[in-house]
């Protein structure tokens, strides 16, 4: 597996391919986001770690620019963790969200956690879902449509929505939703989820009250 770190700091570079090399990673490296980006155009990586502020171009700018010809997952480092960041972040094409000061150990999980759920979607789900008057969820094409009108998710939202719509009318804690659609241990910070719950949530419009929040335990989606 190849990696690409994209962040001004050396030190951090550094850190961070050092822990690589121990889980046997490859690793290449950008200074900037245009390095990034051109690096991105000339070799193919099977993830990258984007890091916010950056000189020539930032992170959010860089991953937008990478979207458009590749569908690498990417991890964005950020010395901020506001919620306006992460929903910035995962609205550019962004993966995961890992805040620094951050643990190296971590951050070696959920490269590991992110690689494994970037396979193509399991096909044996082939049926398809009516939601209310006019929501479709079609599984085999991995497609949802509002009154026949597609809907444009990241692929982390229609990983969610799949899981939630799979598993309608039970209630799903974080943890469950945090190890069963992003594939790592329960760390106590619930906000990309709730995160990705709010997104999604917009998306769905007026059938976003299908997502139900449970007080305390997480979320349950309603069929009807």
């Amino acid at each position: 597996m190849k990696l690409l770190v994209a962040d001004d700091e050396k030190g951090i570079r550094d850190l961070i391919r050092k822990y690589a090399d121990f889980e046997g990673y490859e690793m290449d490296e950008a200074e900037n986001g245009m390095q990034a980006v051109e690096k991105c155009r000339l070799h193919t990586y099977d993830l990258i770690i984007m890091d916010v502020m950056m000189p020539e171009l930032d992170g959010f700018s860089a991953v937008r620019a990478i979207r458009k010809t590749s569908s690498t997952p990417v991890i964005m480092l950020s010395a901020r963790g506001e919620e306006y960041d992460r929903i910035h972040g995962f609205e550019s094409g962004v993966d995961d969200y890992v805040v620094k000061p951050f643990s190296p150990k971590e951050l070696m999980m959920r490269i590991s956690a992110v690689l494994r759920r970037s396979g193509a979607e399991p096909a044996d789900h082939s049926d398809i879902m009516k939601v209310g008057a006019g929501m479709e969820i079609n599984f085999t094409a991995r497609q949802v449509t509002i009154d026949g009108k597609p809907l444009d998710l990241s692929p982390k939202e229609y990983d969610l929505l799949f899981y939630m719509a799979r598993n309608r009318g039970i209630a799903l804690s974080r943890e469950k939703l945090l190890s069963e659609v992003w594939n790592y241990e329960y760390l106590g910070d619930d906000r990309t989820l709730d995160t990705h719950i709010k997104l999604l949530r917009r998306e769905l419009g007026p059938y976003a009250d299908h997502i139900t929040t449970l007080r305390g335990v997480g979320y349950r989606f309603e069929k009807d």
